[in-house]
């Protein structure tokens, strides 16, 4: 497995080793031992979801504050999104920048989204899988989020708007600057 330190500190992405052969592919797609090695500290994760979501669905950018903060590992067995991560830990030297990183079923990459980061993604495929493990559970009243279209944060979602998929309570998330 590689890794790869994003722009973002503490930002991961994972590029794993892929056995292929007449029968087809076999990866790890997770190993906490090995995980933990590579980023560097403990990270427990407690619960899977899966997102299946058609061409356009946009998801984000959603976080959880306090006690209820979370860190997810990313990936999509089916398809391809364009997953964004927003740093907001004002301590951090990387404090509101973004990455965009593609993943897909082919190239089979994760993203490790640390805790005190925003996190969306849109779907550039006709259909696609979205899977991601969380260090914490879902707290309806710790949930906070910023407005995917946020002038500040200049996130290019490589898709025309026209064709997003936006939920309601997405389309009225706040901006940057009514955040900070």
């Amino acid at each position: 497995m590689n890794i790869v330190q994003t722009k973002l500190k503490d930002c991961y992405i994972f590029e794993p080793t892929v056995f292929g052969d007449n029968r087809g592919y076999f990866f790890e797609s997770y190993n906490k031992v090995k995980f933990e090695s590579l980023i560097g500290k403990s990270v427990n994760f407690i619960q899977d979801n899966e997102a299946f979501s058609n061409k356009g669905a946009l998801r984000g950018l959603h976080f959880q504050k306090g006690e209820f903060a979370q860190a997810k590992l990313v990936r999509v067995t089916h398809g391809l999104v364009l997953d964004v991560a927003v740093d907001l830990r004002k301590d951090s030297e990387t404090f509101l920048q973004h990455i965009a990183v593609e993943l897909s079923s082919d190239n089979k990459k994760q993203l490790f989204v640390p805790r005190g980061f925003a996190h969306g993604y849109v779907v550039l495929s006709d259909t696609a899988m979205f899977n991601y493990k969380c260090d914490n559970v879902y707290n309806k009243a710790s949930e906070g989020g910023v407005i995917y279209s946020d002038q500040d944060l200049k996130i290019d979602w490589k898709l025309n708007p026209e064709l997003f998929i936006v939920s309601e309570k997405d389309k009225i998330l706040p901006t940057i600057k009514e955040l900070y």
